[in-house]
């Protein structure tokens, strides 16, 4: 018998699956169009943490799963032999002024208590880091040592596989079986809608571009002029990405990753000329509550969802995989209260 069915095999569909399988539950995960066919399927892959300030539940969850990331994704690859570009390589921040530098260092004491030693946030010259920092007006920028990159696909791939040796299959089309999650993306969201008859989250488009540029296997992400700019290690960099509501294809690139890709060119001078090797377009899950959407489906005995992982998904996933697994298995529910249902509804 199937303890559990998967409807949806993107990031968290497949991370709860592979909670589940590991905690001993008989899983299917099922998905017509196939494992990170929409959002997960993506380039960019920056996890990265929250401010350490105005501490709350959605910030303590974030860092409690980033925590915990780079256990999940080598359980994930030692099993299944397939690598998922995770790196906890840090990141780096420009600093525009005097004003942000003061909040930086006081962001920088938070993150000593905040962060629990397990990581830094920390105020450091440019000239020190090498030819991949970003130029700062302060010629300071932020090095935190929280961030983590990973590829979506691959990560994505990693987790197929290492499924695929626990017995979990992913199929195409299944009658539910046992109790049933629904991480279903943007299509989740309009089904709960149509059901409720109001908007409980919305899809958001968001383009972005592969180059091909080697910064090295343990250069640090950047963020800089509101852009990630992700160094994978397969020497590709990834570059995003917009935030769109308002959209007429949901596949297609046009200007606006132009001028993404223009204002990184612009802050990294060492992009110049760089080939871009793919142009990538998707539509990410955001719940209305804008923090993942976890539990019960509210009128429906045995469903529930796991969905609105929008900009943050992967960083998210350990995490939501866990609690999941927790109140599928066990009963046991440790969703806070952001990140209930209900909270979008």
């Amino acid at each position: 018998m199937v303890d559990v069915t998967i409807r949806g095999a993107g990031i968290f569909g497949l991370s709860i699956a592979w909670t589940c399988a590991r905690r001993g539950a008989s899983v299917q995960v099922v998905d017509p169009n196939g494992p990170a066919s929409g959002a997960s399927g993506g380039i960019v892959g920056a996890l990265a943490p929250h401010v350490p300030e105005n501490w709350n539940t959605k910030k303590a969850f974030q860092l409690e799963s980033l925590l915990m990331a780079p256990d999940f994704w080598q359980d994930v690859e030692a099993t299944g032999g397939v690598t998922a570009g995770y790196g906890r390589t840090g990141r780096l921040q420009p600093i525009a002024d005097e004003r942000a530098l003061d909040l930086a260092q006081r962001r920088a004491v938070n993150a000593e208590s905040l962060w629990q030693g397990q990581a830094v946030w920390t105020v450091r010259h440019a000239a020190d880091l090498g030819p991949f920092a970003p130029s700062s007006a302060t010629g300071q920028v932020i090095h935190d040592t929280l961030s983590a990159r990973i590829h979506p696909r691959r990560a994505c791939a990693a987790l197929v596989a290492a499924l695929g040796v626990r017995g979990v299959p992913i199929l195409a089309d299944a009658p539910d079986r046992g109790q049933i999650v629904h991480a279903t993306g943007v299509d989740g969201l309009a089904d709960l809608s149509h059901a409720r008859g109001k908007s409980v989250g919305v899809g958001v488009k968001g383009q972005a571009a592969l180059l091909r540029f080697d910064a090295g296997e343990d250069a640090p992400q950047l963020f800089v002029d509101g852009l990630h700019l992700i160094p994978h290690a397969d020497g590709t960099l990834a570059i995003g990405s917009t935030s769109e509501r308002d959209y007429d294809d949901a596949r297609t690139t046009d200007a606006l990753l132009d001028d993404v890709i223009e204002r990184a060119v612009a802050a990294m001078p060492i992009l110049h000329g760089v080939a871009v090797i793919e142009r990538w377009a998707g539509i990410r899950p955001r719940a209305k509550s804008r923090a993942p959407m976890l539990g019960r489906w509210p009128d429906r005995p045995d469903h529930f969802i796991a969905n609105g992982g929008f900009k943050i998904g992967f960083g998210m996933a350990p995490k939501v995989a866990q609690v999941m697994a927790d109140l599928l298995l066990d009963g046991q529910d440790a969703i806070p209260e952001g990140f209930r249902v209900e909270a979008s509804l």
